[in-house]
């Protein structure tokens, strides 16, 4: 393996991310991985890697780093300002770096968090299968204990794959963009018959807000009003990562990629996998909605996402 980046400025949070670790949630180990997977897939599928090769998530911006040898890269998920030795470049397009060249990742207000992909992914010793950083759980990441990238870090090559051409972007059909006012898919889980009618119907009726309190376990949300007859909390179960559930406020809680495998609070039901990449990138304060969605039609669309991806488990 090889030198490639010297990390510089890792902003608020840098991690490293491949797609998770799986089948460890008996042990009480969540999966982690990248939050908008949509984003962290589509940089690996432009370079030509394997799709679990490892990537830099990068949330608010505020990132600076140095190649130390000649690689094509892209960035991916929110459109932060990038530039390259100090000219823009753009986002969502393969790009070649040169052994000296400076990325700059600036911010802005239309998104979270954007991923940094480079041919072959980079290198780091998998814990319990992956990569991928658990802060909450001391795991993963460039040096196994589950710490955030931080100044002076040096990330090797990986071996991931990596055939491609320069330039390469997604087909001008493909929407990168989060939109303006989101409805995101929501599967009923196994509680929502214990929740009325009406708590039912206003779910997918009013209008939720973003909160601040929010990370990369879960995300809060504030509704117009809270839900009624909320049905008292549970013996403690698995959570599968997009759980809304919902406390005694009737306000709900998103379970997110770094949250805890068991929750008391019942169910109302589980984020579609475009919803989850979707909600990864609302900052505090974003508005949406939530339509509900047949669970075939979810398993239909994950199946052609496996499809696309060539995703292989």
């Amino acid at each position: 393996m090889s030198e490639l980046l010297k990390i510089q400025q890792p902003g608020l949070l840098a991690t490293l991310q491949d797609l998770g670790r799986f089948g460890y949630q008996a042990q009480g180990i969540t999966e982690g991985g990248p939050m908008d997977e949509r984003a962290f897939l589509w940089g690996n599928r432009l370079l030509g890697n394997s799709y679990n090769a490892a990537q830099i998530e990068i949330t608010l911006g505020q990132f600076k780093a140095t190649f130390t040898r000649a690689t094509l890269f892209v960035v991916t998920g929110a459109e932060f300002p990038l530039m390259l030795n100090g000219k823009g470049i753009k986002s969502w397009r393969v790009t070649q770096a040169q052994a000296g060249d400076t990325l700059a990742i600036g911010t802005n207000e239309s998104g979270l968090r954007c991923y940094l992909a480079v041919s072959g992914g980079f290198a780091a010793k998998p814990v319990f299968g992956s990569v991928a950083t658990v802060v909450r759980d001391e795991l993963g990441g460039l040096h196994q204990q589950g710490q955030p990238l931080r100044s002076g870090d040096v990330l090797n090559a990986g071996n991931g794959g990596g055939q491609t051409l320069e330039s390469r972007r997604p087909s001008s059909s493909v929407v990168t963009a989060v939109p303006a006012r989101p409805v995101l898919p929501l599967i009923p889980a196994a509680q929502v018959q214990l929740f009325s009618k009406a708590a039912r119907e206003l779910l997918v009726k009013q209008t939720y807000r973003v909160t601040e309190k929010q990370d990369r376990m879960g995300v809060r949300l504030q509704g117009q009003q809270p839900l009624p007859d909320v049905p008292a909390s549970m013996i403690s179960e698995p959570l599968p990562i997009g759980s809304v559930q919902v406390p005694a406020d009737g306000q709900p809680i998103v379970m997110m990629n770094d949250h805890q495998t068991l929750g008391g609070y019942p169910k109302i039901g589980v984020l579609s996998w475009t919803a989850r990449s979707i909600l990864a990138q609302l900052p505090a304060g974003r508005k949406f909605q939530f339509r509900w969605l047949e669970l075939a039609e979810a398993q239909r669309e994950l199946r052609q996402v496996w499809r696309f991806f060539n995703i292989q488990r």
